[in-house]
């Protein structure tokens, strides 16, 4: 049942994208394909980009001593929504923004210890 339901929305997204492109076509005529180009494009320049940025921001965060799942994160949100602007279509491009917009998620870290360790001794000659 679950793979079904699964099956039905990875073909209803498909379908809708093409019903949304077909109706914007209709009232919007070439302009559409303007832009589909144009989000293409940007889509390509934010992965190239953040292809460059990653590491920067990688090394950056290490040299902090921060956790660095919010550099992996970031960069990996962006990827995800350049691969949907790549994507023809206006519902993929909504989807891709809304990832753009999404903050990346604050990783506390744990408190570092100082080298010292507690405990008893005693000295045996």
């Amino acid at each position: 049942m679950r793979l079904l339901f699964l099956l039905l929305i990875l073909l209803a997204f498909p379908v809708l994208e093409l019903v949304l492109m077909f109706q914007l076509a209709e009232r919007i005529g070439w302009g559409l394909l303007g832009y589909l180009v144009f989000a293409a494009l940007c889509g390509w320049m934010l992965i190239q980009d953040e292809r460059w940025v990653a590491v920067g921001r990688m090394a950056e965060t290490l040299r902090d001593g921060e956790h660095p799942v919010r550099a992996i994160m970031t960069s990996a949100k962006k990827v995800v929504a350049g691969i949907l602007l790549i994507l023809p279509g206006v519902l993929s491009d909504v989807m891709a923004v809304v990832i753009l917009l999404i903050p990346a998620p604050r990783v506390k870290r744990p408190p570092q210890e100082d080298g010292v360790i507690e405990g008893e001794w005693r000295r045996e000659d």
